[in-house]
């Protein structure tokens, strides 16, 4: 792992590490979550792919500033595009979970001409009206509130009761209680403002910007997280060069609950993407410039 200054954070540090010496995936992880999300899929992959994984601002070992603006989706996409500067990277795979998600889709749009592909895992394109989104940023700034006063254990115990996590009963508990360990190694100030710098309400609707999307395209959501699975259908169906992929026995997080069968979707969607930039999907051998 290594730490990298970012301008577009000014100046504030994102953790990183890479694995494989091939075409750059560019992965990241969801709310709460950090570069170990990828760890299985890195192993994987590393003899055809490069993974970069990374801790979002906020989460993991990145920097946890004060200023909420810093973790928005300009900010977070233009550390993207300058972490793949230092890296010697002109097109990547972008792959997303959740939050993660939203980002990759951003950073998709807003960086088409330095995307290959983008694969996205229980995302969505946004909130589609500005009244959601109102109602949506009050919620998290409540939310962020109460991380902040009642600190990351307390948060982690209501933030793991949530429906959205039901179908992980199922894991063994070896798996829950590395989680569980993962998210609490996030701090409260951290997570307060990425809640309220890049939370579903704070970034713009895609939602009229999907028909854009020109590269090939996945969408992956699990059979039993209905909402995202119906939010993935209609992406697919708003994307021309698409294909949609619902697991069967999987929630919110296909990664972890069907990890065996994700990795091979995702390796046989890239697998079919035709790589015109070999040349430059390419990886410097020395280690980056922090």
């Amino acid at each position: 792992m290594v730490k990298i200054a970012l301008n577009a954070l000014g100046g504030r540090y994102l953790n990183m590490e890479m694995t494989g010496n091939s075409h750059p995936i560019l992965a990241i992880h969801g709310f709460t979550g950090n570069l170990s999300t990828w760890d299985l899929l890195s192993e994987t992959v590393r003899s055809e792919y490069s993974v970069i994984s990374l801790d979002l601002l906020g989460h993991g070992s990145s920097d946890a500033p004060t200023v909420p603006e810093l973790y928005g989706i300009e900010s977070t996409v233009g550390a993207l595009a300058e972490l793949m500067d230092k890296l010697g990277f002109r097109r990547v795979h972008w792959l997303g979970y959740s939050l993660g998600g939203r980002v990759a889709l951003a950073a998709a749009l807003l960086l088409a001409e330095r995307t290959l592909s983008v694969t996205l895992e229980s995302a969505s394109p946004g909130l589609a009206t500005l009244g959601e989104r109102v109602e949506r940023i009050h919620r998290d700034e409540e939310l962020a509130d109460k991380i902040e006063t009642e600190g990351i254990e307390a948060f982690v115990d209501y933030w793991e009761a949530l429906p959205l996590w039901a179908s992980q009963v199922r894991l063994p508990e070896e798996i829950r209680q590395k989680l569980r360990l993962q998210r609490l190694t996030n701090n409260s100030v951290g997570l307060a403002n990425s809640l309220r710098g890049i939370g579903i309400g704070s970034q713009p609707s895609f939602h009229e910007l999907l028909s854009e999307l020109r590269v090939p395209t996945l969408f992956i959501a699990g059979a039993e997280d209905e909402k995202f699975a119906s939010i993935a259908q209609e992406m697919h169906c708003a994307v021309m060069n698409s294909r949609l992929c619902i697991v069967p026995k999987s929630g919110h997080t296909v990664h972890l609950e069907q990890p065996l069968l994700f990795n091979q979707i995702i390796l046989g969607f890239l697998r079919t993407v035709k790589d015109s930039d070999t040349h430059e999907a390419r990886i410097m051998r020395s280690q980056p410039n922090p």
